[in-house]
């Protein structure tokens, strides 16, 4: 009798131990087809150029009206309150939930994966995520077929796929389309097509007959073949006919109909809405609402014996249990039948996997010669490339460019100042009435330019023009303007290279760059300005002038002079155009020409001559060109006279002699440039360059910047398809493998 007894006790022992390796491998074939689902969706949502539609593995659909208790099922299978909440529709957008169970893991925690936040351990924050997600579709709108993706990580979570949809409505309300009733039956027509499995969600209080999600499921699941029935609120209705609404025999399933509670016990629902049901369920066993849920259901289906007999009653056909009762069942009972389900379609899932994979690798060959890419080589090669058109630039753009640029600048500056002492005439001012002063006091303050040639040689006056004009040239910040200058130039040709280069199409690289540039010549900015201006400082005292200096300034100031004659024809020209050619023109010049002698009064010049403000202000201008053409003529006359020959007359030519100081203070300005700010830009910009986006980048933001080129998003896209289905085409065979594997396994 000992030894029977002892034999029964292992062969127990042994059924359990191969219940628990059956339940492990269950769970491990789960979790891989799961994983080769995510990834599928992940080929078919990545941006590729076609979805995977003929790869189908199934999913769980949850359907059920509003208030069918959809949430609470969810919720209680998850063990976590984080569905959206609210008295109006609330979810609007598939919400695709997998749960995956991570037996090891510190903490529970959710994330999205389309939005990278990376890992959620407040299931409230996850609610409020959700909520806000939903909330974005526009009230007008209503319902998006978008889906949000969730994944939620939990020791106390089965491995499985549901997806939620937005709960049937009977009428719109008065703040909703008229359409959503039939936007709503579309999309989850569109999900509880085959091969997905259908959860048909009905409360209990509420005639079945009457149920929307049994008459779609049966709409499209006519047989019952893949649909599971869930009767929530079952403590709402008389034991009996709880019982009578599981055996449900007008529409029988044959996954048969599970009854659940689920919902939080009265004496918690407080707490909860205190906020103290988080911390009551983490101070349980399960650390999770589920099974605070569970051991309610478990009170009340123990307290009527109406259902602990029918727990114990099998089906006279079919030997098996009539009644599942229970959250803890429904989970169960959802792991068995998708696993059985996603097991049926594996084999095809797996040809269709290789027939893509094939497709898809000879397009890869065709397009690319199999060539592969990452994000880190396309920014390796990008970075080199622009190094490569920098050098380029900075041999180019060295001591020569600067000082021509800086002279340019100099030469302009030259121009105002002799225009401002020496080439305007105060009888153009046209506020100045000429007739109203005296001989003496017009030839005391019209000092024309005309006279200089003949002036004697210590004339105070021409002396003072002249050191006034070197003063003002000197001081003028000479260090700060070459040193704004340059910086401006290479600024602009740091955009020009990253707007016609590899960059061109990166727009935050092309900022990391004007970034980098803005940085390093700033922090070289003051630095330098001062260094030119203290090199500068003896040009503000006294500027020796050699023979050749002075030869070759006045080649240049005579150039410069006969440019200035060229632009003010030019403009008379255009002058004469705009008012209808050079005889109108001329007319009004004289009118203008008598008022300044007091001869007409410019009152008159609209009433008796028909000449409008416009057109006077024209003349003004036409007068001024024609006069400054003149007295520019008579300069470039005088600089090629033996007078401006010798440096010694420099109070005669002054033309020439700031034409000198300009050269000298470039010259010494543009060593300074050189080496306190040129060499300095280009030895440090590559360096920038490569920490900021060599290493400062992280793998996230490199493949948005490759991404970014059309070109290289298709090649990525087509590569990272590829390897996807590889790994794909690997999963299942394995799966494939492990089930032969359990299948020859003795019972």
């Amino acid at each position: 009798m000992a030894a029977a007894a002892a034999t029964a006790t292992l062969s127990d022992d042994d059924a359990e131990e191969r219940v628990a390796a059956t339940n492990a491998q269950m769970m491990l074939l789960t979790r891989k087809m799961i994983e080769i689902r995510n990834t599928l969706q992940e080929i078919s949502t990545g941006g590729g150029s076609r979805s995977l539609t003929r790869v189908q593995l199934p999913s769980i659909v949850v359907v059920g009206s509003q208030s069918s208790g959809k949430s609470s099922v969810l919720e209680a299978i998850v063990g976590h309150e984080f569905l959206p909440k609210g008295n109006n529709m609330v979810t609007r957008r598939p919400i695709e939930l997998t749960l995956i169970n991570s037996p090891d893991a510190a903490a529970e925690y959710g994330e999205f994966p389309a939005l990278k936040l990376g890992k959620i351990t407040d299931f409230a924050q996850i609610q409020k995520t959700l909520t806000d997600l939903n909330l974005a579709i526009p009230d007008s709108e209503a319902v998006s077929d978008d889906p949000i993706r969730l994944n939620i990580y939990s020791p106390h979570v089965p491995d499985l796929t549901l997806i939620d949809l937005p709960g049937y409505i009977q009428i719109a309300a008065a703040d909703q389309p008229e359409s959503l009733k039939s936007k709503i039956t579309s999309l989850c027509d569109k999900y509880i097509a085959s091969p997905n499995i259908i959860v048909a969600i009905s409360a209990a209080d509420v005639d079945l007959a009457n149920s929307t999600a049994l008459r779609a499921a049966k709409r499209v699941d006519p047989r019952g073949e893949r649909t599971i029935g869930v009767i929530t609120k079952l403590d709402l209705v008389d034991p009996g006919r709880a019982i009578d609404l599981l055996q449900n025999r007008s529409y029988p399933l044959q996954m048969g109909y599970v009854g659940v509670v689920s919902k939080v016990p009265s004496s918690l629902a407080t707490r909860a809405s205190s906020g103290l049901l988080s911390r009551f369920s983490g101070s349980g066993d399960s650390g999770d609402i589920g099974s605070v849920i569970a051991k309610n259901e478990e009170v009340y289906f123990g307290r009527h014996p109406v259902f602990t007999r029918a727990l114990t009653d099998a089906d006279d056909r079919t030997g098996q249990q009539q009644v599942t009762l229970g959250v803890i069942n429904l989970r169960n009972k959802l792991m068995r039948i998708l696993e059985r389900t996603m097991a049926k379609n594996l084999q095809p899932a797996c040809d269709a996997i290789h027939q893509e994979l094939e497709e898809t690798a000879y397009q890869f060959k065709v397009e690319y010669n199999d060539r592969p890419i990452t994000a880190e080589s396309y920014l390796a090669q990008s970075l080199d490339s622009f190094k490569l058109s920098f050098k380029e630039f900075a041999g180019k753009f060295g001591r020569e460019q600067v000082r021509a640029m800086l002279k340019s600048e100099l030469d302009q500056r030259v121009l105002d100042l002799l225009a401002q002492r020496y080439w305007n005439r105060l009888d153009e001012d046209p506020d100045l009435a000429l007739a109203t002063l005296d001989d003496a006091t017009i030839k005391s303050i019209l000092r024309p330019v005309s006279e200089l040639p003949s002036a004697p040689s210590d004339d105070v006056y021409w002396h003072r023009q002249l050191d006034a004009c070197v003063s003002n040239l000197t001081k003028s910040g000479v260090g700060r303007t070459s040193t704004t200058l340059v910086s401006n130039a290479l600024s602009g040709e740091m955009e020009h290279l990253v707007n016609s280069g590899a960059f061109k199409t990166h727009p935050y690289v092309k900022t990391i760059v004007q970034d980098a540039t803005m940085e390093i010549l700033n922090s070289r900015f003051y630095s330098t300005a001062d260094q030119v201006e203290n090199c500068i400082k003896p040009y503000k005292y006294e500027v020796e002038v050699e023979d050749q200096e002075w030869s070759k300034s006045r080649e240049h100031a005579f150039a410069l002079l006969k440019e200035e004659v060229r632009q003010c024809e030019a403009a008379y020209y255009k002058l004469q155009r705009s008012v209808g050619g050079g005889k109108k023109l001329s007319q009004v010049e004289k009118f203008v020409e008598k008022s300044r002698k007091g001869l007409v009064k410019m009152e008159d010049a609209n009433e008796i001559y028909g000449f409008s403000q416009a057109l006077i202000d024209k003349g003004r201008e036409g007068l001024f060109l024609t006069k400054r053409a003149d007295i520019l003529r008579l300069r470039m006359q005088a600089l090629k006279s033996k007078q401006c020959k010798s440096k010694d007359s420099k109070y005669y030519c002054p033309e020439i002699f700031l034409d000198v100081v300009a050269d000298k203070l470039t010259q010494t300005a543009v060593l300074f440039l050189n080496v306190e700010l040129l060499s300095d830009f280009y030895y440090h910009l590559p360096r920038e360059l490569d920490a900021r986006l060599g290493h400062g980048l992280g793998p996230q933001k490199m493949e948005n910047f490759a991404k970014e080129n059309a070109k290289v998003r298709r090649h990525l896209e087509l590569q990272e398809r590829k390897q996807k289905l590889e790994l794909a085409a690997e999963k299942i065979e394995s799966v494939i493998a492990m089930q032969k594997t359990r299948r020859l396994q003795p019972a």
